[in-house]
């Protein structure tokens, strides 16, 4: 609701403004802890699959994009791309639905997480937030909710890669992903 200033597609937003994002869609779409994990897995395959640079023009797609793959593989209950465009008003369902298929070709459909890496970046996380004195509520991945991310991530993964094969089309809505000069942000 606040004015979007003129330099916002090249000045680094302020930690706070990436949070109060991140948390609005994590509380309007009710996701779980274990989905921000999940979410931080794709972000770092995305950087390091796609080569693509994070910048203030393309964070918030970006964000986007991890958050909606990692909705619909892990909760019980995910959010549908019609939910995130109600949460975001000046996106259209469309533009969600392109934003997802280049999501996933960027990373190369591979929305396997493995309890393993689960592990590790929950690990990672505690420890990041002892190291500075934060508080890190949330308990280690159960046998069975593990067994539950693999199953559920693999037959994501299978069911993507078959809509890849039948229906395979270029995004030109996610193309601001790449571009760091000049590129104009979708969301506000």
């Amino acid at each position: 609701r606040e004015k979007v200033p003129d330099d916002y597609s090249v000045v680094d937003p302020e930690h706070k403004l990436i949070y109060r994002f991140i948390r609005t869609l994590f509380s309007s779409a009710q996701l779980t802890a274990e989905c921000a994990i999940v979410t931080l897995v794709y972000l770092e395959r995305l950087l390091t699959y796609a080569e693509i640079d994070i910048c203030p023009s393309n964070w918030k797609r970006i964000v986007l994009g991890a958050i909606l793959l990692a909705s619909k593989v892990w909760d019980d209950q995910a959010v549908w791309n019609v939910d995130y465009c109600q949460i975001l008003k000046d996106i259209t369902v469309e533009d969600m639905n392109e934003m997802e298929r280049h999501f996933l070709e960027l990373l190369q459909f591979n929305i396997n997480v493995p309890a393993s890496v689960y592990a590790k970046y929950y690990f990672d996380l505690r420890s990041l937030a002892d190291d500075n004195n934060l508080s890190f509520p949330l308990e280690p991945l159960s046998n069975k909710r593990a067994q539950k991310l693999e199953a559920i991530s693999r037959l994501c993964e299978d069911k993507y890669k078959d809509l890849s094969k039948s229906a395979m089309r270029r995004s030109m809505s996610a193309d601001n992903m790449v571009g760091i000069k000049n590129s104009q942000a979708v969301l506000s």
